[in-house]
């Protein structure tokens, strides 16, 4: 696909779009280079806390394991490529144009929301 290219998989409601996103989330702090490390700090971080870490109920090493995959994702494209492919494109509720690592850190911050909320078992 060429830049800025999209392609309707349902027509006005979801289309692939090739995008190149240089910032974080919504474009913000566009050409920043440190968000690159950012993405290896928090990998780092996370890995560490599974490998020295206290053991986690079930929603948190869920939340843990997103969160760690998305930044992982996002971190190798800063560092491979200088920015982030975004192409999953919801045209229906005009969301900015974002990838599956984006899903993955939302979902993982869904899963540790839930794990917030959750009576400890008393196992």
């Amino acid at each position: 696909m060429a830049l800025g290219q999209t392609i309707p998989l349902v027509l006005g409601v979801f289309h692939f779009t090739y995008v190149v996103n240089k910032g974080a989330a919504f474009s913000l702090f566009q050409g920043s280079g440190w968000l690159r490390w950012l993405s290896l700090g928090v990998s780092l971080g996370l890995m560490a806390m599974a490998w020295f870490g206290p053991r986690l109920m079930r929603w948190e090493q869920l939340g843990y394991g997103f969160v760690l995959s998305g930044a992982l994702g996002n971190g190798i494209d800063r560092f491979v490529l200088g920015h982030v492919i975004d192409f999953l494109d919801f045209r229906l509720i005009n969301f900015p144009v974002f990838n599956l690592a984006d899903v993955f850190i939302n979902v993982g911050i869904v899963c540790l929301l839930i794990a917030t909320f959750q009576k400890p078992s008393s196992n």
